[in-house]
């Protein structure tokens, strides 16, 4: 006898509310041995390989690629490697209950609340009725009647997507002909994006997959589709619609709530760069980019202004001793912030060794959930853009940001005379409830003497 358990979306990280299915990497009922990658999930960040922990395959595969499940939803049912049969499978799908994991960001910093009131009665449940956990839940919520709803699953079985279909306003079906058929052929691509060539009149073939081992996404078709676009249609205002991904929808959250609850004010001042650019190029062997400059910059004037070096969780301000220096990295996916900890203990080249594999990896969606995580201050550097200056939102609960230039020739006054040197443009955006004006004028009088003096940063 098989001996089955649940395989749920797993949790990483405090923040981690739902994860993405990005693709399926065994199929239902193939075997699988200890270490094999069996799916790949998105987070806001990052995508995850899920390794298997002992030998075993699915008997049943619940979840589809492309959707989002929150943690601790039933995603497939694991056997050790004996026959089940779908009996067994239906019951274990049937009494599964997913434990109780969600983070309130809004909630996460303010003391626990009273005792909530008893949720009213849920809608009664037809005897022996064919229904995932999670269906069951959202219909519940919705209080829809389930002897209304028809599964769609195996054996009539009902799942969200069916809740939510049923929960819809009818709408009068629009004829537009026959569906085509997916397009055959040795291109690994998955489904979705299979579909979606073929409702485009795609070429498989000449897509460049981006999944592993180059398997062709549904992204990837849809950059092919926009690609393909005669130039008549942009011309003409037809928009492209593409709808946010999980990492965008959580930058768009974090950023709002920053932005409206945050009072923020800005510091700015002019630094000279000629020093440091010197010093820079003077260096022997793997040079230190003017980023890693910054970066041990800041951190040692948070050691010597630690009002700045904070975090700010609700009626509470937390200082911190070392400096986490969160680094903005540009992805195709979007804004990530990997952390170098404990900056100040950290030689340039080490700064410069640990930034460039961070940035690789957060290129790669291949970051650890703590390795951008938390952090007590960031530095966000649009030089190499070309951008003169900027100000940046605060990235909560850090208490402030700092946000770098390209560095331009300036006049200065140096030593009664007045040269054109290369000058950076700082602004410090900092959270006015925890950080006082004086503070950040030492801070930026700190960081300005460090940059100017770089000798101090080797």
């Amino acid at each position: 006898m098989a001996k089955l358990k649940p395989f749920t979306m797993p949790k990483w990280g405090i923040e981690m509310a739902e994860g993405t299915i990005a693709d399926w990497m065994v199929a239902e009922n193939a075997p699988f041995t200890r270490g094999t990658v069996l799916t790949l999930i998105e987070t806001d960040k990052i995508t995850n390989e899920v390794e298997a922990e002992a030998d075993g395959r699915f008997v049943r595969i619940l979840a589809k690629p492309g959707e989002t499940y929150p943690v601790g939803a039933l995603l497939a049912v694991l056997s050790d490697g004996g026959e089940a049969s779908a009996a067994e499978i239906d019951a274990l799908i049937a009494g599964f209950r997913p434990s109780d994991t969600r983070f309130d960001p809004d909630a996460a910093d303010t003391a626990p609340a009273a005792a909530p009131a008893a949720p009213p009665a849920p809608p009664p449940v037809p005897a022996g009725l064919a229904i995932s956990p999670a269906a069951l839940a959202e219909a519940q919520a919705l209080g829809l009647d389930l002897s209304q709803v028809q599964g769609s699953g195996r054996h009539g079985r009902i799942s969200v997507q069916d809740v939510h279909q049923a929960a819809r306003a009818p709408v009068a079906p629009a004829l537009v002909g026959p569906l085509p058929l997916l397009p055959e052929g040795p291109v690994r691509a998955t489904p979705v994006a299979r579909r979606l060539a073929a409702l485009h009149e795609l070429d498989l073939a000449k897509v460049a997959g981006t999944g592993p081992r180059g398997k062709v996404r549904r992204a990837d078709v849809l950059a092919a589709v926009a690609n393909a676009r005669p130039a008549t249609a942009a011309a003409a205002g037809v928009p492209q619609v593409m709808p946010m991904s999980s990492m965008r929808r959580t930058i768009a959250r974090r950023l709002t709530q920053a932005k409206q609850e945050i009072p923020h004010f800005y510091v700015r001042r002019r630094v000279r760069a000629d020093r440091l650019l010197a010093h820079r190029a003077a260096a022997k062997g793997d040079r230190p980019s003017v980023n890693d400059y910054l970066i041990r910059a800041c951190a040692l004037a948070l050691g010597e202004v630690p009002a700045i070096n904070v975090q700010v969780h609700g009626q509470d301000i937390h200082q911190f001793a070392q400096a986490d220096v969160a680094v903005a990295v540009a992805t195709e996916r979007g804004l990530v912030t990997p952390i170098v900890f404990a900056a100040e203990t950290q030689s340039l080249a080490a700064i410069a060794a640990t930034m460039k594999a961070l940035a690789a990896r957060a290129r790669t969606g291949q970051l650890r959930p703590e390795e951008f995580s938390g952090g007590s201050f960031s530095l966000s550097n649009l030089g190499s853009f070309g951008v003169e200056q900027f100000d940046a939102i605060i990235n909560p609960p850090q208490g402030a940001i700092l946000a770098v230039g390209s560095a331009r020739p300036e006049p200065i006054a140096d030593d009664g005379a007045l040269r054109i040197v290369p000058v950076l443009h700082l602004s410090l955006s900092c959270d006015h409830r925890a950080i006082d004006g004086a503070d950040a004028g030492r801070f930026m009088a700190a960081l300005a003497r460090l940059i100017e003096q770089p000798e101090l940063l080797a």
